[in-house]
């Protein structure tokens, strides 16, 4: 997958089994940011998805001894993450479920018309970011768990279909299947609807009204500070106007790292009594 990570060898892995603390720190530490994105794109808002990488790791750190080095260590992770996330029932939107019909209304029902502007004293191009990428998460959300999950792999991780079929089990040809079927959904809605892509909605006017709801906090932006910029995203974006498939945005979006909270956590959680516990269990 196009994570611009070196892949973890089953000789790191077992130096972990076997009780190296610093082998276990490195192994962990180097799936954090990854599970943390995928995370935060499954479930839509990085509270839930900070919660969901801490169960996930700790996931990983308790089955290390049943890796077997059939697939890439990434794969494996992966498919312990996708299982983990796919059934997920804490996080704000499994109460909360949202389809493209409901956002699309959202978008038609001219409320922004009613907010007043926002002081002009605030960074409106950092806001205007903000609610590109906090947008884009909370849209995934119109996809079922499954589709989700095979858009993201598919489109954001750029998961080969034999190794994406690896993670969800599933044959490569079922998998591209599903990618397209999920992709001309996503595609139909941002073509109607998403101002990137010509559609009516316009980030920068939609500002003050995403402030009042709070999608976003002007004060405090939150999905900025952990983005990291995409290299290939001109590149993305120029793919995605030759085939003309809008979901293809998505890949041009930047990745997220671990918020300050979950790495702390991991940190604290390594030199814990609780870790040594279960790595001499």
């Amino acid at each position: 997958m196009n994570n611009n990570r070196t892949e973890i060898t089953p000789d790191a892995v077992e130096k972990a089994v076997s009780g190296d603390r610093k082998a276990l720190e490195e192994l962990l530490t180097g799936i954090q940011d990854p599970v943390f994105h995928l995370s935060l794109r499954m479930l839509g808002s990085i509270p839930d998805a900070e919660d969901a990488t801490q169960e996930i790791l700790l996931k990983v750190m308790t089955h290390l001894s049943s890796f077997r080095g059939e697939s890439a260590f990434t794969t494996w992770v992966f498919r312990i993450a996708v299982n983990h996330l796919k059934d997920y029932k804490k996080h704000m939107f499994a109460n909360h479920p949202l389809s493209f019909e409901y956002y699309g209304a959202d978008i038609d029902s001219g409320k922004e018309k009613e907010i007043p502007a926002l002081s002009p004293e605030l960074d409106h191009d950092l806001l205007e970011q903000e609610l590109k990428l906090s947008c884009t998460n909370v849209m995934l959300q119109c996809l079922d768990p499954e589709s989700r999950c095979i858009f993201i792999l598919g489109t954001m991780f750029q998961a080969d279909s034999r190794i994406a079929g690896d993670i969800l089990d599933m044959t490569p040809e079922n998998y591209r299947q599903k990618l397209s079927r999920a992709r001309k959904k996503m595609s139909a809605f941002l073509k109607e609807y998403c101002g990137l892509t010509g559609g009516k909605c316009a980030c920068k006017r939609r500002i003050p009204y995403a402030a009042a709801t709070h999608r976003i906090h002007p004060e405090a932006v939150e999905y900025s500070p952990l983005a990291v910029p995409n290299p290939d995203a001109n590149e993305f974006v120029k793919h995605m106007e030759e085939i003309d498939d809008l979901s293809l945005l998505f890949s041009s979006l930047p990745t997220f790292r671990a918020t300050a909270e979950a790495r702390k956590f991991l940190s604290d959680f390594l030199s814990s009594d609780r870790c040594s516990y279960i790595m001499n269990a």
